[in-house]
């Protein structure tokens, strides 16, 4: 892995003072003005890396410094996979229906379709291993990987992962293969102007996954990372919980040792606990922040893969937006957890939307971008006191 490049800290006393001297009370644009701040640091870096950067052959040439945020042609990720852990009806849903909401992604039918479409996104899914591949047969529209505004992209690691209460969920194999596409993936969409991305997810039985990976890398405990997900019983809670603790016995993790956690062993308890767009969304991050690219999170699968992220590079942190915080049980104290990793602002940003959302699919990310666009475009057209004349 190429680590990620720090950002500038020399830049924040320059970006501070330019946003302090908008016309508007310090502070008063609240968290639009630590957005900014953390925006115009990511511009800033991408717009020092040499124009032949280079990752993995793509070059971009076409980044040029103008002392403006630019987070142009926006880019929506979903990826989707099954998770064996689901054997064990841990869900209210059978794996059957990943492939089902995939389809309907492709049919334009699902939220993400509409939240994309309002606010001008770029969608595309990515199937990283649902238990069915999605035959030509059952999209006949499709043309050269797009429907109905939708690119289509197999980037399969198997029929879903394994059950990881009994065994490894994947091969570190299948992780690094996981890596390489994701990697390639991201290269792809910056090579085409992408300047900012949004990930989501789609994968029954998936927070199954997230809540072991999320107990394994912090001190909280299963219970505490554990929450309804689609809305399952009390027994299918208390089921999800117990299969989730024997899994981390199996694997022997140890809640004094995450902090000084290998890259090894952060992939390792990838492989044992994770799920094939869990690893893919960890790569994007990395690959994206490796460039230089904001990355907008959307709930808790997504911050999941944040955390996985951050634990493999300390750096990633900064280059993350926050859309939302959910109604699963652990997404608050999981962002309190990534937000504090965070090092550019003195005073901690925050998610940016409280709605009570609890959908994936990246559905908080999207809703998110037009604050962050907002954020974009105060600190790129507003005035500052000396042009507009206004004195204080």
């Amino acid at each position: 892995m190429i680590p990620i490049t720090p950002l500038n800290a020399k830049s924040i006393e320059f970006i501070q003072a330019k946003i302090d001297n908008k016309t508007k009370p310090v502070g008063a644009l609240g968290a639009l003005e630590p957005l900014a701040l953390q925006l115009a640091l990511i511009t800033d870096q991408r717009h020092q890396k040499s124009s032949d950067f280079n990752r993995s052959g793509f070059s971009h040439s076409n980044l040029k410094s103008s002392g403006q945020i630019s987070i142009n042609n926006p880019a929506m990720l979903v990826f989707a996979g099954d998770h064996g852990i689901n054997d064990n009806n841990v869900s209210i849903a059978p794996s059957a229906v990943t492939k089902q909401m995939v389809l309907n992604f492709l049919q334009g039918g699902a939220a993400i379709n509409c939240f994309c479409q309002s606010n001008v996104i770029a969608l595309t899914v990515v199937d990283c291993g649902i238990l069915q591949p999605i035959s030509t047969d059952e999209v006949p529209q499709i043309s050269d990987g797009v429907m109905n505004n939708v690119t289509f992209i197999e980037q399969r690691l198997g029929a879903g992962t394994n059950d990881f209460s009994v065994e490894s969920a994947m091969s570190i194999t299948q992780v690094e293969q996981g890596f390489d596409y994701a990697r390639q993936l991201i290269n792809t969409q910056i090579d085409q102007g992408a300047e900012i991305l949004l990930l989501g997810e789609m994968g029954i039985a998936n927070t199954s996954s997230a809540a072991a990976l999320m107990s394994a890398l912090t001190l909280f405990s299963v219970p505490e990372c554990v929450g309804r997900g689609t809305g399952i019983t009390d027994e299918q809670l208390e089921k999800k919980i117990t299969l989730i603790e024997s899994a981390l016995q199996r694997v022997k993790v140890s809640e004094n040792n995450f902090e000084n956690l290998t890259q090894d062993e952060v992939i390792s308890l990838l492989s044992e606990l994770g799920g094939f767009e869990i690893v893919q969304m960890v790569s994007a991050i990395l690959s994206a922040a490796t460039a230089s690219i904001p990355v907008v999170i959307d709930g808790f699968i997504v911050s999941v893969a944040a955390l996985v992220a951050q634990r493999l590079d300390k750096n990633v942190a900064n280059y993350l937006i926050f859309s939302h915080v959910s109604q699963e049980n652990a997404h608050q104290i999981l962002l309190e957890e990534l937000i504090s990793a965070q090092t550019f602002n003195e005073s901690s940003s925050q998610p940016l939307l409280n709605l009570g959302l609890r959908l994936g699919e990246g559905t908080g990310a999207a809703l998110a971008l037009p604050l962050i666009k907002a954020s974009a475009s105060f600190y790129n057209n507003m005035a500052s006191f000396e042009s507009a004349g206004v004195t204080v």
